[in-house]
């Protein structure tokens, strides 16, 4: 065994990832039990290492430890949802403004997400157009260049996913979005950085204003409006 190696953390990180990933693509929605046993056998870890996964991801807000019933993946209250567009709002404003300098697989990243996003639209598989729109997002951020942001900004949009579950019709919260994330690709790949950070300002705006709505009063006007002009 290599000295200085916590293989044990490596492991944790490793299953703290696929069960963050199970929540990015609306695997795992909000109220899920994470029962040890059965995940343990499911990702081949020891019970110890779950427990370290489901440690990791109670501190990012990805799941609660209830006393005697054991791990659940939360639910976002509205205060979480408030940070989570600060969050997006610092990370990505920033990314559009220096993409200048992004590499050319970066933006063809950022591409890629957006056309997966399209063909689960024509397909009608409207909880993979969620995920490829997660994953365009992450490909904004992703041309900043820094590993560390990534893996912070992993945890942002798998809180965001949660954010998105309150409404129970997913096409209703994902169809409105598809032609705006290929409105800033496209002035992305243009070179026109002021337009798309505009547009994208107004899209996390009107996201965060529809997903707040829905939480607390399950306000449908706002989300029907949007659903208009898409």
């Amino acid at each position: 065994m290599a000295e200085g190696i916590d293989l044990t953390s490596t492991t944790a990180d490793r299953a703290a990832e696929e069960l963050r990933e199970g929540i990015v693509t609306g695997a795992l929605p909000p109220g899920t039990p994470l029962r040890e046993v059965t995940l343990a056998a499911e990702l081949g870890v020891s019970r110890n290492t779950l427990r370290e996964a489901l440690r990791l991801l109670t501190m990012e807000g990805l799941v609660s430890q209830r006393l005697h019933k054991g791990a659940v993946v939360n639910t976002m209250s509205a205060e979480r949802i408030r940070d989570i567009y600060l969050v997006r709002r610092t990370l990505e404003l920033r990314a559009v403004e220096e993409s200048g300098a992004a590499t050319p697989a970066a933006l063809a990243a950022i591409d890629g997400a957006v056309r997966a996003e399209e063909r689960a639209e024509q397909t009608g598989n409207w909880r993979e157009v969620g995920t490829a729109s997660l994953r365009f997002h992450c490909a904004i951020v992703a041309t900043l260049g820094s590993p560390m942001l990534d893996a912070m900004f992993r945890g942002v949009t798998a809180q965001q996913r949660l954010a998105f579950a309150v409404v129970a019709e997913e096409r209703r919260i994902q169809q409105p979005w598809v032609s705006r994330d290929r409105e800033i690709c496209d002035l992305l790949h243009a070179g026109y950085r002021a337009a798309a950070g505009r547009a994208l300002r107004e899209y996390l705006d009107d996201s965060e204003r529809v997903v707040l709505g829905l939480v607390g009063e399950d306000d449908n006007a706002t989300l029907d409006a949007i659903n208009k002009e898409a």
